[in-house]
């Protein structure tokens, strides 16, 4: 499933170039992740690099974008064939 960004952000902008996929973005207020970009940083990293460091934790599992590890290694997949 694809990671979110909960209200707690303070914005430490330290998220958003840890992302491979370019998947987090400055929203209305707080940063969110786009789920179409997110991997959870499958095919890069063994953990989600956000999640590691958000220094408020404010980075879970979004529950309405459940995907396998193959779903996502998919999704990584076509991500990299759109960059080349």
């Amino acid at each position: 499933m694809a990671l979110m960004i909960t209200d707690d952000c303070i914005n430490c902008d330290v998220c958003e170039p840890e992302c491979p996929n370019d998947a987090i973005y400055m929203g209305a207020e707080i940063y969110e992740i786009n789920p179409d970009k997110c991997t959870e940083c499958v095919g890069h990293f063994d953990e989600p690099q956000c999640q590691q460091v958000c220094p408020v934790s404010c980075i879970p599992f979004h529950p309405e974008h459940r995907e396998t590890r193959d779903q996502l290694f998919a999704k990584y997949e076509k991500l990299q064939a759109g960059k080349a």
